[in-house]
């Protein structure tokens, strides 16, 4: 008997298709940590997205809590932000909801707004062709095309950002293995590390933060890029890098974010300014000013306490700016000019890396430049410094300074000490050249007395 030919090829791919069947890893099953094996109750979750949930449900959509609130409520913590998951589409999320808005153009998502709290419900995510998504030299600019939730898991950055809480049942699902990572403490990422950093560097940061907020380690896998991949931060968007910055130095883990960003050589990349300056700080004087201004920010976020970043920008930036004014000086520029000089060089040239708002920008000038005026002592200069708006902020910053050496030291303590005295009191002790200051007593003596009042915003040290 003859056997068609194209019987015979069509025999062979058949079986070569089996072949390559047999070799396939099995498909993945996805873990469902039933209620009574996790930690999250639906009182520790917003009464606002709850409510989304459970209305999406209510008329046969998917809805799943997911991503940080997820991770955060596993971990005992308490999120800010409760941020959803479903099959709804944008539009069929505004349908649902009167008080919904549609927003980005890069990732198409629907804010429910309760008041001044914001649920933002994201659509699974795909891979698929079919959609709207723009890919510019390796990066993702414009993202739309709808999948499952399967693809959608695959398509978040953090293995342990991949965790979704079921409203329907109030399981958990774990897709790619979170709730492992979740135990071992360690971030890794979803894919290959290389080509999710090159889809967004940003991802880059997102890692340094989430280590320094959770304690965890970042994966060697997921730190290996980061020396040559570093520089893709400098195409990101400056204002998206000054919203990140305020994530990483003004949420209570500042002072370790700034230790990982040097550790892995971001810095640099993220704040060129400053990581120049701190090349040339031999001493370690300025690393000291910079650790103790984020410790100090880190403790009052904790006490919830007003923080601002023009503060911080200020200490940040302090080196480079005492470094080009005090080099004006010396060639023969008029002290007040080369402050204000060297400050707008300085903050032009940070600007373009991260976009740090004018307001901030004015703030910081101002305190660097009332620095040299602390040392001018005579009754008419001191009590027209103390009037200055940015006084506290400035007297601050000079507390922060006073461990650089013992005349700045002493010159901390006398300022705390002048604003101990009624003004009659401290005119005519400026007056006489008597005012007392003991070093030791007169920065305590300040501190019990701010601490019966609120501290201006300003004041972030």
């Amino acid at each position: 008997m003859t056997v068609p030919g194209n019987a015979l090829r069509n025999l062979f791919r058949g079986i070569q298709r089996l072949s390559k069947d047999a070799r396939k890893p099995p498909a993945h099953v996805p873990r469902i940590i039933p209620r009574a094996e996790h930690a999250i109750s639906r009182k520790s979750i917003s009464s606002a997205a709850l409510r989304v949930l459970y209305r999406l449900h209510e008329a046969g959509f998917a809805a799943f809590l997911v991503g940080g609130a997820v991770r955060d409520l596993l971990l005992g913590g308490h999120p800010k932000d409760f941020d959803i998951a479903t099959d709804a589409t944008p539009e069929q999320v505004k349908h649902l909801f009167r008080n919904c808005r549609l927003i980005g153009r890069r990732f198409r998502l629907a804010h429910v707004v309760f008041g001044p709290e914001i649920i933002e419900v994201a659509t699974f995510r795909g891979h698929g062709a079919d959609g709207d998504r723009e890919i510019v030299d390796g990066r993702i600019t414009r993202d739309n095309i709808w999948g499952s939730l399967e693809e959608d898991a695959l398509r978040r950055d953090f293995r342990v950002n991949a965790l979704y809480y079921n409203i329907a049942d109030f399981s958990v699902r774990d897709d790619v293995g979170g709730m492992q990572d979740l135990q071992d403490r360690v971030l890794r990422l979803i894919g290959d590390p290389e080509q999710r950093y090159r889809e967004d560097p940003v991802r880059m940061l997102r890692a340094v933060r989430l280590a320094a907020k959770l304690d965890f380690r970042i994966d060697d896998a997921a730190a290996a890029p980061f020396a040559a991949l570093g520089p893709l931060l400098g195409d990101a968007p400056s204002a998206r890098l000054f919203d990140e910055s305020l994530k990483l130095f003004l949420a209570g883990h500042g002072l370790q974010s700034f230790r990982l960003l040097d550790h892995y050589g971001l810095l640099e990349h993220l704040y060129p300014v400053t990581a120049r300056a701190l090349a040339r700080d031999h001493d370690g004087g300025l690393r000291a000013l910079i650790e103790q201004a984020l410790a100090n920010t880190d403790a009052r976020v904790a006490e919830d306490k007003s923080v601002t970043p023009a503060f911080l920008f200020a200490v940040l930036l302090w080196g480079e700016a005492r470094a080009q004014a005090e080099a004006r000086i010396a060639a023969g520029d008029e002290p007040t000019l080369a402050w204000q000089h060297a400050a707008a060089r300085v903050v032009a040239e940070q600007s373009d890396r991260v976009a740090i708002p004018r307001r901030f920008g004015t703030v910081m000038e101002e305190i660097w430049a009332l620095q040299p005026r602390f040392a001018q002592r005579a009754r008419k200069r001191v009590f027209r410094l103390m009037s200055h708006p940015r006084f506290r902020a400035a007297y601050d910053f000079l507390l922060l300074r006073a461990a650089e050496s013992s005349e700045l030291a002493e010159l901390g303590a006398w300022w705390t000490a002048a604003q101990t005295q009624p003004p009659e009191q401290l005119a005519a002790a400026l007056d006489s050249g008597n005012l007392p200051v003991d070093a030791e007593a007169a920065p305590a003596r300040k501190r019990r007395r701010r601490s019966r009042r609120k501290k201006p915003a300003d004041a972030a040290g």
